[in-house]
């Protein structure tokens, strides 16, 4: 009877331990990775309709710091931003943001300007700080002409990989930096097209 009592309790412990490491690990999953499902032909041929993404939503996030510690941040104390990133979108990098004309739609552009760069499209050739950019990942380009513009601080410009068919910063200007929610991370729907590289690209172009 004892021992029956004893294995009791032992398998109430082991399966109470099982479902808070199930919880935590929800909980973790949950704050730093997000489903996301790519609609329209803008990403196109990087991401194309329908295709499935992990987006790594903990990357670009800043993680709060108490004023006692702020001496860890570049922020200064009145600074209600206080805290430590982990990362800054780049060059080259897809991410998954929040409409700025529209904050309940969800958008995927790659980065091509971070703030305080000169960014200006002539015929369809993209200059940033004066410079052609390699572009890899395009297969059509279009013949818009844009004036230069210097990307805001806390901004990002972005573009779409099928310029033909997407509405970017071209259009509607850059994306607040509030407004990103993460980078694409990897590519797993359908499952013939899982990819974990291919979504990223050349960052220094």
């Amino acid at each position: 009877m004892e021992n029956r009592v004893i294995n009791l309790r032992r398998l109430v412990r082991e399966l109470f331990e099982t479902i808070i490491l199930a919880l935590s690990v929800f909980v973790v999953l949950n704050f730093s990775v997000q489903n996301f499902r790519v609609e329209g032909p803008s990403m196109e041929p990087t991401l194309n309709n329908g295709e499935h993404l992990l987006v790594n939503k903990l990357t670009f996030h800043q993680l709060p710091i108490p004023k006692s510690l702020s001496f860890l941040s570049d922020q200064t104390i009145e600074n209600d931003r206080t805290g430590i990133r982990f990362d800054d979108p780049e060059y080259g990098d897809v991410i998954i943001f929040r409409f700025p004309r529209d904050p309940t739609r969800d958008f995927v552009k790659r980065v091509i300007g971070v703030p305080g760069d000169t960014v200006e499209i002539r015929n369809g050739q993209v200059l940033v700080n004066d410079q052609w950019i390699n572009e890899p990942y395009l297969t059509n380009r279009d013949s818009t002409t844009r004036r230069s513009m210097v990307v805001p601080e806390d901004s990002f410009y972005v573009l779409g990989d099928n310029r033909r068919h997407s509405l970017d910063s071209r259009e509607w200007g850059t994306v607040p930096r509030e407004n990103i929610i993460g980078r694409g991370l990897l590519r797993y729907w359908p499952l013939n097209d899982l990819d974990l590289l291919s979504i990223f690209g050349n960052k220094r172009f």
